[in-house]
């Protein structure tokens, strides 16, 4: 009688070797269907189209001259999963009689909500301690830049702002 001794280590091995091929291609799986979201974050902003949208605001008349008052509109968002958290807010101020201009309510530092102050005529960011004439250059702290300008129009009676995707930062390094 011979002892086959080489045929339980050859089972085990093929057991070993079958074993570790399923954890690796579960593993890989995972690894693909963990990756998806990110690889498409990444890419989004490359394949997004991005076109501009006009969004009223308000009425021409709410407005008095030479004061600045905060409007909130839907932004210009491709996701229809986004519904309410799609909102957000601009600075909106009349020159004179049709003369408007607007500003995006996020810091061109780290794109931290700024807010009005009317005493002083400066927007402030209470973040990092940015501040903003009432053009929207810079005036003092870390942004290196003044605030985002939106296009605005006068159409019918009311006042509209282009919306689209707003640089928020501009970090030089």
């Amino acid at each position: 009688m011979s002892c086959n001794c080489n045929s339980g280590k050859k089972e085990q091995q093929s057991r070993r070797s079958f074993l570790s091929k399923l954890i690796y291609s579960i593993m890989g799986i995972v690894t693909v269907i963990l990756a998806i979201p990110f690889i498409t974050a990444m890419l989004e902003p490359f394949l997004r189209q991005k076109k501009p949208v006009w969004r009223r605001v308000a009425e021409a008349n709410d407005f008095k001259i030479g004061e600045t008052k905060k409007v909130t509109f839907k932004n210009s968002t491709l996701y229809k999963w986004s519904s309410d958290i799609s909102k957000t807010a601009a600075y909106v101020r009349r020159d004179n009689d049709n003369e408007f201009i607007a500003f995006s309510v996020n810091c061109s530092h780290l794109g931290c909500p700024v807010r009005w102050e009317d005493k002083p005529q400066l927007f402030f960011c209470p973040c990092h301690g940015g501040a903003f004439y009432r053009d929207g250059s810079r005036a003092a702290g870390p942004p290196n830049r003044g605030l985002y300008k939106y296009p605005i129009r006068i159409k019918n009676g009311s006042v509209e702002l282009e919306t689209q995707a707003i640089p928020i930062t501009n970090i030089t390094v």
